[in-house]
């Protein structure tokens, strides 16, 4: 029998869901959470074993998220945030880090787990009377789907940020899904609007190489990367890993390691 949480069974998720990993609840496990189970834990040791430096791939991209938000809301002005694929709830969620700088800004998560919803309507709800925080059920793979339930929240005519923090390479078999899936978003997005992208790059390292293909996950090549943000003026620094991504004075020296997970911020004109 599945290991289980009780409030689970409340939420109408099947015992059968949990025998099998899901990247959100493994991703969760590296962290250091309790939303996982056996067979997340089983995979997770796994690719620790093959690539002991996910950890640390991990742990890096909480903040450069919270790095990554605190430049929108604050020295980008932006009010709105259309984060797919949020994972299971963490320290320093996007709507947390968002509203306290603009207490008025707008979140809508998307994901497709239901354990992840059902957690995000427990969990992520609003931190401030002025702003909004909701949810999407949908899938990364119909951003026509998205973009339609979104703009009950979101309004599209104003700037705002479509994040995907580390979806695509799991979502994406193949760089064309890839391309399409952010061409679609960023047609959608209007002047002043902005594109973050956070997912495995291939450096050529090995170890990497074969703990991800173990995964069925898909890095890809740093032109790859680039090719989603043509049209777009990259913020600077630029394409660089997560942990490169303007990291405060504390975070120094955890900027010099080596990463293989990448993310960049574009700007449409």
């Amino acid at each position: 029998m599945a290991e289980q949480q009780p409030w689970a069974s409340l939420a109408g998720i099947p015992e059968e869901y949990f025998l099998t990993p899901s990247s959100a609840r493994v991703w969760d496990y590296w962290l250091g959470g309790k939303d996982n189970y056996p067979a997340d834990r089983a995979a997770g040791d796994e690719f620790i074993r093959k690539y002991p430096e996910i950890l640390t791939i991990a742990r890096q991209s909480r903040k450069m998220l919270a790095r990554v938000v605190r430049y929108l809301a604050g020295e980008a002005g932006i009010r709105q945030f259309l984060d797919i694929g949020t994972g299971l709830p963490t320290m320093q969620n996007t709507h947390e880090v968002a509203q306290a700088i603009a207490p008025e800004s707008k979140i809508v998560y998307v994901d497709n787990d239901p354990l992840v919803l059902a957690h995000a309507r427990a969990l992520l709800t609003n931190t401030t009377d002025e702003g909004v925080t909701t949810y999407v059920h949908a899938d990364v793979r119909d951003p026509e789907l998205i973009i339609a339930d979104a703009r009950n929240v979101l309004n599209f005519r104003e700037p705002l940020a479509v994040l995907l923090l580390g979806i695509l390479g799991h979502a994406a078999a193949t760089f064309e899904e890839m391309r399409s899936i952010t061409a679609a978003l960023v047609d959608a997005l209007p002047t002043g609007g902005y594109l973050v992208i956070a997912d495995g790059v291939d450096t050529g390292e090995s170890a990497y190489l074969e703990a991800a293909a173990a995964r069925g996950y898909h890095p890809r090549t740093l032109d790859e990367f680039r090719a989603c943000f043509d049209g777009l003026e990259l913020v600077e620094p630029g394409l660089v890993p997560r942990n490169r991504w303007r990291p405060v004075f504390a975070e120094a020296a955890e900027a010099r390691e080596p990463m293989t997970s990448y993310v960049a911020v574009g700007r449409k004109p």
